[in-house]
């Protein structure tokens, strides 16, 4: 069959899943998965799995390497489905996350409800990204409701914490194997971009924590200790003259989408330090 016949056969089985996917969509919403501090992820998991197991799809539910705070309490479970064609390689891994974070104020509907109202569908993690999440596992079933045989693997996970960094989501997979070069290929995340706005590649994260250690003394005599919050002060312009305009000069080849972010970025995010009144 010509390979326009076979899209478009493929766009119109999208096209006729879109309630379905709509529904599967709301009902992740209604899963309130907030983070901080990472609740209900387990059933979500859960409700993602079945759906793709009812697919075909092997699946297999992970927790992270390394525990977090509040495990135990809140358990962190990813799931990964897999659908193998006919061969291993090459694998493309679509990846979500099904975490959110806390709804804030000023909404008019419940954010937990996911209600379609005027062809739109709202509710916190619509956007961000549960929907995403949704098309990707329904792009896989609708490649195997066309009839399209694989050449290579397809692989979905959904991962939790990535509003607070991801290491017990996908950098736990990343850590266990699960996503390597080794073994993917291709990844595709589909974060609430939009169509006019595909990224190529990831800037990736360090953090860092740094201590300044100061001695305490009097206000009256300062001279007798040593202000940890004056230390501070000084690295952080160091890092605005110095290190800024050093990374500024470094842009990536990759064709960033936008330009701006082609290069690496640095971002104090926070600084906690003083005595009570009158001390250094």
């Amino acid at each position: 069959m010509p390979r326009e016949d076979t899209i478009d056969r493929l766009l119109a089985e999208v096209e006729q899943a879109r309630e379905e996917l709509v529904d599967f969509v709301a009902e992740l919403i209604r899963i309130p998965t907030v983070n901080p501090p990472g609740e209900a992820y387990e059933e979500c998991a859960r409700v993602i799995g079945s759906r793709l197991s009812d697919w075909g799809m092997e699946v297999e539910y992970l927790e992270p390497v390394d525990r977090p705070e509040n495990t135990e309490a809140y358990p962190r479970v990813n799931v990964i489905g897999r659908r193998a064609g006919e061969e291993a390689r090459p694998l493309l891994h679509l990846n979500g996350h099904f975490d959110v974070v806390p709804p804030g104020e000023g909404w008019t509907l419940d954010p937990f409800e996911g209600i379609v109202r005027n062809g739109r569908l709202y509710g916190r993690g619509a956007s961000d990204m549960k929907s995403g999440l949704g098309a990707a596992a329904f792009a896989v079933e609708c490649l195997r409701r066309t009839g399209i045989d694989l050449r290579g693997t397809i692989e979905l996970s959904a991962t939790v914490d990535e509003e607070s960094g991801g290491m017990a989501g996908v950098a736990s997979l990343c850590a266990t194997g699960h996503i390597s070069s080794a073994r993917t290929d291709y990844v595709i995340i589909p974060e609430p971009f939009g169509p006019d706005r595909i990224c190529v590649g990831h800037k990736g994260v360090y953090w860092f924590d740094i201590v300044a250690q100061g001695r305490v003394a009097h206000g009256s005599m300062p001279h007798l200790g040593r202000s940890a919050i004056d230390d501070m002060a000084a690295l952080v312009e160091a890092v605005r003259t110095q290190l800024k305009p050093r990374l500024n000069l470094r842009e990536s080849r990759v064709p960033v989408v936008p330009r701006e972010s082609a290069t690496a970025s640095i971002n104090v995010n926070a600084i906690s330090g003083g005595q009570p009144d009158g001390l250094v």
